[in-house]
């Protein structure tokens, strides 16, 4: 015994439009029947009327929307099966050209394919313009005509031609339509430059939200239509974005959001071919390796990214985040080796950096580094004069990074303790402290709480000490991550 067809399956809406249109009754009537009886969002109702597929639908949404000067809509399967979902789970918002495209496509008016939830979901200013929108003229698609059962229309020999041609010049003009244009790149990789050069300077958080959402309008451009050129483009807009969020995820404390972001920027360098990319995505993910104590694989990653031999200056950083991985693990011969390969690199730069900004490494970037190498093998002096020339190479840029600016006050701190000399590391401590709460970053907070206050303050007060111990303490407590953390309503340690 063969089993029904659920109610609306491809059997039920076959049927009947069969019935309703043998009946005389419009396209508009099968739609709302549709929407009753099978309980249909409007959009997917009025596909069905017309007894259309995903992809049927999709052409004819492409090529009636070429009519529109500047609203073309490059539609596929995937794109419309989404619309008609919106403003449900697993949906897109179809903006007003896609809904007057959709509107020529069904010959129907706006408002037949919004129901009180579209409305409700729609903004103002889309609801303002659909009401005031005027169809352009198109030719009401002609209704199925009702078969017998098992019938079947063979085209004549110059109707397949034809249908051929058709198929043919509805495929490229999909392919001619574009949702992203060059100037729009152009502005997208600017915004991204901006965004990269801003995060020196500003409140991380704030700065975050900002990136995530300009991150989020190049995803949406990606699900859309566009030259294969234009997708590479905007593959590596959204991988530098994913490695910002990366970056910062990690400057806040969350290593593991950190990584995913690594690994979804990995995704978009690879889609997008792009080397310079892949090698800052690695330095991104070596960085991140490094302060969840995975230090050879960010030694791994570091070496990894310096195989893509690129022009601007990630090669340098990427060399001196092999010789401070190096140092952590107290193999002192290959980190001053690695700070060697980083001077050579430096003379082998040949061009400018795509973005710049946190995707950069001048030469006081590189100067910290030292700092924290010889630290951490010894050379208390030599770390000293490092964080030194760091400090006055820092002065002559026209952006001052308040986080690598700290964290060199941190290295000539800690180079004053190694030598005994407290109240030069007192001094040295002061700007880092003065730090306000929304800039004190992961990495200070807890450089900072490493230093050896006690150890390094032999003669020194017990009451100096622990009044110092005291202030550090605090400033950790009073940090962007602790805050981050208290905020998500997770315990605080």
């Amino acid at each position: 015994m063969t089993a029904r067809p659920k109610p609306g399956s491809k059997a039920d809406r076959d049927a009947l439009r069969h019935d309703m249109t043998g009946a005389g009754c419009t396209v508009a009537d099968v739609a709302i029947e549709m929407r009753i009886r099978f309980r249909m969002r409007p959009r997917e109702a009025w596909r069905h009327a017309y007894g259309w597929t995903l992809q049927e639908a999709a052409d004819r949404i492409t090529q009636i929307s070429s009519r529109r000067p500047g609203e073309a809509v490059a539609a596929d399967a995937s794109l419309v099966a989404k619309w008609e979902k919106w403003p449900g789970p697993s949906a897109r918002r179809p903006t007003p050209a896609v809904l007057l495209a959709m509107a020529d496509a069904f010959a129907c008016r706006v408002e037949n394919l919004l129901d009180l939830d579209d409305r409700r979901a729609l903004s103002d200013r889309d609801l303002r313009l659909l009401s005031g929108a005027v169809l352009s003229p198109a030719p009401e698609p002609t209704p199925p005509v009702p078969r017998a059962s098992g019938e079947q229309t063979e085209p004549s020999r110059s109707d397949l031609v034809r249908l051929a041609a058709d198929e043919s010049v509805t495929w490229a003009q999909w392919a001619e339509a574009s949702n992203v244009g060059d100037i729009a790149l152009e502005q997208l990789m600017a915004d991204t430059r901006t965004l990269a050069s801003d995060y020196l300077t500003s409140d991380p958080l704030p700065l975050f939200t900002r990136t995530r959402v300009l991150r989020d309008r190049v995803f949406a451009l990606l699900e859309g239509h566009q030259y294969p050129r234009q997708s590479a483009d905007l593959y590596a807009a959204a991988g530098y974005l994913c490695g910002l969020l990366a970056w910062m995820s990690s400057d806040l404390g969350q290593l593991r959001d950190a990584d995913t972001q690594g690994r979804a920027a990995w995704l978009c360098a690879e889609l997008a071919g792009h080397n310079d990319l892949r090698a800052w995505v690695l330095s991104t993910r070596s960085k991140v390796a490094f302060w969840d104590g995975r230090v050879r694989d960010a030694i791994a990653y570091a070496r990894r990214g310096m195989a893509y031999r690129s022009s601007g200056t990630v090669a340098v950083l990427l060399a001196c985040q092999e010789a401070d991985a190096w140092s952590q693990l107290g193999a002192e011969s290959e980190a001053l080796g690695g700070l060697a390969h980083t001077a050579d690199t430096r003379g082998s730069v040949t061009g400018e950096d795509d973005i710049g900004g946190i995707f950069a490494c001048p030469p006081a970037r590189q100067e910290n580094y030292a700092a924290a190498v010889h630290l951490r093998v010894g050379r208390p002096a030599d770390a000293l004069r490092a964080a030194d020339n760091a400090l006055t190479l820092l002065a002559t840029q026209p952006v001052r990074a308040y986080g690598t600016e700290a964290q060199i006050h941190i290295s000539k701190a800690a180079a004053h303790l190694g030598t005994g000399e407290a109240e030069g590391a007192f001094e040295a401590l002061a700007p880092v402290l003065a730090l306000p709460p929304d800039h004190r970053l992961a990495p200070v907070t807890r450089r900072l709480s490493e230093l050896p206050v006690d150890a390094g303050c032999p003669h020194t007060s017990g009451t100096a000490s622990v009044g110092l111990r005291a202030a550090i303490e605090e400033f950790c407590l009073d940090s962007a991550p602790r805050h981050l953390v208290l905020s998500s309503g997770e315990a605080a340690s």
